[in-house]
């Protein structure tokens, strides 16, 4: 199977537009691309899945042990001819300092070619020792060519293939200009969704047309692998579903995980998808789940619908077994105020949202679960997750409990997340469904037991 890993020298040059384009374009050619983000990311996966028509997986070396990734990796591949990882940040960036953690490391893990994308504005003579200094840095990663990002134009491209040529043996698989056009538009948390983009497919499009002008696709593809499929392994019988699990999916929540989805089918639950802006009312389900997304953006609009807010906030009061990651958090709280402009919400959280300039709480998160975590089961005594919010609450219930302490991250106030009402865990912290912590597993046991006690109660009671 034909693979790679696109990265960069640093954050910021250019290397998603690009992978999308790449991925599109390959797809174009009737190839069935895999794609990969590496690191925690809701919002490039998503653009990755469009350009591909598959599922975009995280590959995460912080969160996961190797042996997962490498599952995760060889799983998502059954069947694929081209895998595609969009590495983050630059290539040997990453928090540990012996760069077990960097996109290099992902490389070596999973022999992954490099296509090293170089934001070449400004740059001339200077290439080269860069190049150079990438190659030698660890020569155990195969770099196996450069893309030209962000040229200036044909003479600038034909000086900085000169230098190239004469100084090193690095081959240029390809370049692409500076060009308005092709920028997706950038937002707070980073790329704007493809969920929300109103001409995402029309962007994907051209991405790919600037791609197959700019870059050798024939030439790349032999410098990355065998072709072929990968053999895809008999598919694993799923158990009968007996619980329904209502999960938030729209433009303004649609930051889930597809391992995290297939978790909760593998513990039994059937997921039914509803719209938080034009669904009047909730499907009949057994719990809810809200994840991540833009509420602030779409505000008004969920503002608007009334009777869902009203339904939800009947729910969650009533005991419906509720799980709310960040956006779904900000959504549960009585308002968001974003721009000066104070938007009710749903109101089940005694809490308000405001929106701020610049981030509250960005990157990993080191968790350690309270007496008051309402999920059954075993739990990491350290639970690793990521945040990435530019909200924080005011006004919130002194009384409050919380299911984590922060050691980690900034959570909710800097020490405690995870706000614990009635059936209800909301938290800033994103989860992940990964070894030795099956999070969506949990909350289908705690959402069973709750329709159990439900179903004792007048029993009981008569």
């Amino acid at each position: 199977m034909q693979r790679l890993l696109v990265s960069a020298a640093h954050k910021s040059s250019g290397k998603t537009t690009l992978s999308i384009g790449l991925a599109a374009a390959l797809r174009a050619r009737g190839l069935a691309v895999q794609p990969f983000k590496k690191g925690p990311d809701f919002i490039d996966p998503l653009w990755l899945a469009a350009a591909t028509g598959r599922p975009c997986r995280n590959l995460d070396l912080y969160l996961s042990t190797l042996a997962s990734v490498r599952q995760a990796y060889d799983d998502a591949c059954a069947g694929a001819e081209v895998a595609l990882v969009e590495g983050n940040k630059g290539l040997y960036d990453g928090l540990a300092l012996d760069g077990s953690n960097s996109n290099a490391a992902l490389a070596g893990l999973l022999d992954l070619p490099v296509v090293l994308v170089l934001d070449a504005r400004g740059m001339t003579r200077g290439v080269a020792p860069l190049i150079l200094g990438y190659q030698a840095f660890d020569r155990s990663i195969r770099i196996a060519g450069v893309i030209l990002n962000r040229l200036g134009g044909d003479r600038h491209e034909a000086k900085l293939r000169a230098v190239i040529e004469h100084y090193t043996d690095m081959p240029v698989l390809g370049s692409l200009q500076e060009c308005d056009a092709l920028r997706i538009e950038e937002r707070h948390l980073g790329l704007m969704p493809a969920t929300e983009a109103v001409e995402a497919q029309a962007l994907i499009a051209r991405l790919a047309e600037a791609v197959r002008g700019g870059v050798e696709l024939d030439r790349l593809l032999a410098a990355c692998g065998t072709p072929g499929a990968a053999a895809a392994p008999p598919a694993a019988a799923l158990p009968r579903a007996d619980l329904r699990v209502g999960v938030a999916r729209d433009r303004a929540f649609g930051f889930y995980y597809p391992e995290d989805l297939e978790s909760f089918r593998r513990a039994g639950a059937e997921l039914v998808f509803f719209d938080t802006l034009t669904d009047a009312y909730l499907p009949p389900v057994d719990a809810l789940f809200i994840g991540g997304g833009f509420p602030e953006v779409l505000a008004a609009a969920l503002s608007a619908n009334a009777p869902l807010r009203a339904q939800i906030r009947a729910a969650v009061e009533g005991g419906l077994p509720t799980y709310a990651e960040c956006g779904g958090l900000m959504y549960l709280a009585r308002s968001i105020r974003w721009r000066d402009v104070t938007y009710p919400m749903v109101g089940a959280l005694p809490a308000d949202v405001q929106m701020q300039a610049r981030p509250v709480g960005r990157g990993y998160v080191h968790l350690v679960p309270t007496a008051a975590h309402p999920w059954p089961g075993e739990s990491p005594p350290l639970i690793r997750a990521h945040e990435f919010h530019y909200s924080r609450l005011t006004d919130a219930d002194p009384s409050l409990r919380y299911a984590y302490e922060v050691r980690r991250g900034h959570g909710v106030d800097g020490a405690r997340d995870g706000i614990v009402f009635a059936n209800t865990l909301a938290s800033y912290a994103h989860l992940r469904s990964v070894a030795g912590h099956d999070w969506p597993r949990r909350f289908v046991a705690f959402a069973r037991a709750c329709r159990s006690n439900r179903a004792v109660a007048p029993a009981r009671a008569a």
